[in-house]
């Protein structure tokens, strides 16, 4: 299978980097407008996951990590990569500019036989999250949008929940600090967005719930989500309070998760009742690992918490995807 990545940011580079230790997968192609030296130093030099072991040199169109080798291209216009040429079978759509059907597309005509998004896309697109619903994938299916970080980890705890019932769910993700944040106080649209994100406790507005509805219409109008922007650089827990429909134990709602760790969703959910902290969870490959030593019950309100590594957890759905793809169609 051979894999091209537009957009080399945090996600295109971690998944660049796990990409070139698979030995069936092979990465023939990256783009993005930076300086290609750049790039290279960006990928050998990571502030969360540490120096790769290889020197990693740009020279004449081409990056070479190692023994690996691949495309490296500067263009803002995906109709003119040649995917074709180098017989890509997937993009990993990863800039975050085409999240639409029509921009996705354009990876097709270029030449790509399908197209992966790294975020959720727009109504347009099929939302299908792995472990859920992938299922619903079919051969005519060439764009997919696999959801953010944040839909992979609470699509799963809330499936599971609602076998109890749920009546309401309020979730607010405590997420590290992203590049749509500022490292100074700046303009935004958003304005406490444009605060300076090392500094404080930031809430923004995202769009989950809607994804949510989508996915699950037992949903709609019965949740509400925020994100609170802390000040770590990487790392993530979901907080839950979950109005549930029947009676229910601590230990019944963990049992829950903890039987579906064992089963089900085995490598995509974890549960612990070890005291974790963020920091535990980098280079966690789950989607979300529950804390069962957090879960409380007050009546029918079940708080419930979840951990996850929002960018190595979700890179991994995404190499799932690969692998599912590469298997099944």
């Amino acid at each position: 299978m051979r894999i091209a990545i537009n957009g080399m940011g945090r996600i295109g580079r971690l998944l660049a980097r796990r990409l070139l230790t698979l030995e069936d997968i092979e990465l023939v192609a990256v783009n993005d407008i930076m300086e290609p030296e750049n790039l290279a130093y960006l990928l050998r030099y990571d502030s969360i996951y540490g120096t790769l072991p290889d020197p990693v040199t740009y020279r004449e169109g081409h990056i070479t990590v190692g023994d690996k080798r691949f495309s490296a291209f500067r263009t803002e216009d995906p109709a003119a990569l040649p995917w074709a040429k180098l017989g890509v079978d997937i993009v990993l759509e990863c800039s975050g500019r085409f999240t639409h059907g029509e921009g996705a597309a354009i990876h097709l005509s270029a030449g790509a036989r399908r197209v992966l998004l790294s975020t959720t896309g727009s109504p347009d697109l099929p939302l299908l999250i792995y472990g859920f619903n992938n299922h619903l994938l079919t051969a005519g299916v060439t764009i997919v949008s696999p959801g953010g970080c944040m839909t992979n980890c609470t699509t799963h705890v809330l499936y599971l929940l609602n076998q109890i019932g749920i009546e309401s769910a309020q979730v607010n993700i405590l997420h590290s600090y992203t590049s749509r944040q500022e490292l100074v106080d700046a303009p935004h649209k958003q304005h406490r967005r444009g605060r300076a994100a090392a500094e404080s406790i930031i809430p923004v507005e995202i769009d989950l719930a809607a994804s949510l509805e989508r996915l699950m219409p037992v949903l709609k109008d019965r949740i509400a989500t925020v994100s609170t922007r802390v000040p770590v650089a990487n790392g993530a827990m979901a907080d839950f309070t979950v109005q549930l429909s029947a009676a229910a134990t601590v230990r019944q709602v963990n049992s829950l998760f903890e039987n579906a760790a064992r089963q089900e969703y085995k490598g995509i959910l974890e549960y612990t009742e070890e005291g974790l902290v963020s920091l535990d969870v980098k280079g966690n490959t789950h989607s979300c690992v529950i804390d069962g030593g957090l879960t409380s019950m007050v009546g029918r309100q079940v708080k419930l918490f979840a951990w996850f590594d929002n960018e190595y957890g979700y890179t991994s759905r995404m190499i799932d995807w690969l692998y599912y793809w590469k298997r099944h169609l």
